[in-house]
């Protein structure tokens, strides 16, 4: 196939490796980017746990486009999307190369829709609060895929299967948002911990399915109920999770990690693929 020949023009000289674990990660505030709490030092740990990886790929639920493209420039710029925070956060910058060459290897790899290699866009807060954590000295590759919004949820899930050549290859993939995600019903009070009932019972589901590799009704998450829509009422924080689950195998296990809810309406849970090698 020609996309093979074309992908090993970026590995080539790389010898095979064990398959790369693939990751959720549950993002949450920006401050957690700058800070060393519970959920930064664990993205750390983490790291330290798993192969180093030769570039790292993220989908973020803070791209969000018509059509789905990939981060393709040398040196992507650090992107402080979001307002009303310190200025310490505003003064993050995260400097880690692109890789052209990568871009258009991962374009190369899609047959059911066609990824376009953006030059603008950079490292949004939904990769760079996380990577910088797990990999501080910003010399590895970081790339973003973004999440066409005019696609199901099941066509994601098949753009996660078609990458799935990266993890062969030692490219970390991450796919970083928020299992319940509903900022309408956060609740100050709940702020450091916490959840309302249908968020709890929701992940809770959510976590059972995945367990159990019934990944059509997480897929198809509208027909899991009302609770299901106020923990998804936008599928932006969502649709991430649904990568990780196109880039698992029916042989892999997994395991859970910063299973927790603040804010009363969103959780921390983010997932590892690949995890019977690496504990946390």
């Amino acid at each position: 196939m020609s996309t093979l020949s074309q992908f090993r023009s970026f590995t080539q000289g790389l010898a095979p490796t064990a398959l790369m674990p693939t990751l959720f990660i549950g993002h949450g505030s920006p401050m957690n980017g700058i800070e060393h709490n519970e959920y930064s030092e664990s993205w750390a740990n983490l790291a330290k746990k798993i192969p180093v990886p030769k570039a790292v790929l993220v989908v973020s639920a803070h791209w969000y486009t018509h059509g789905t493209f990939v981060t393709a420039m040398n040196f992507p710029s650090t992107i402080h999307d979001f307002g009303g925070f310190p200025q310490a956060l505003f003064d993050v910058q995260y400097p880690a190369p692109g890789n052209l060459k990568l871009a258009k290897e991962i374009s190369s790899l899609a047959h059911s829709t066609h990824i376009e290699l953006d030059h603008d866009w950079g490292l949004d807060h939904g990769t760079w609060t996380v990577v910088r954590h797990m990999y501080p000295e910003a010399s590895i590759p970081v790339l973003q895929l973004s999440i066409d919004y005019t696609k199901s949820p099941a066509q994601h899930y098949e753009i996660a299967k078609e990458i799935y050549a990266l993890r062969k290859k030692g490219i970390l993939v991450i796919g970083s948002g928020n299992m319940v995600h509903n900022l309408r019903m956060l609740s100050w009070e709940m702020i450091n911990g916490g959840g309302y009932d249908w968020a709890n019972e929701m992940n809770d589901k959510f976590k059972s399915l995945i367990i159990n590799g019934d990944h059509q009704p997480l897929i198809n998450y509208s027909s899991l109920g009302k609770d299901a829509m106020l923990a998804i009422p936008t599928p932006e924080h969502y649709l991430p999770l649904i990568y990780t689950l196109g880039l698992k195998n029916d042989q892999e296990e997994l395991s859970f990690f910063n299973d927790k809810a603040v804010g009363g309406s969103l959780t921390m849970t983010s997932v590892l693929v690949g995890s019977e090698s690496f504990s946390l």
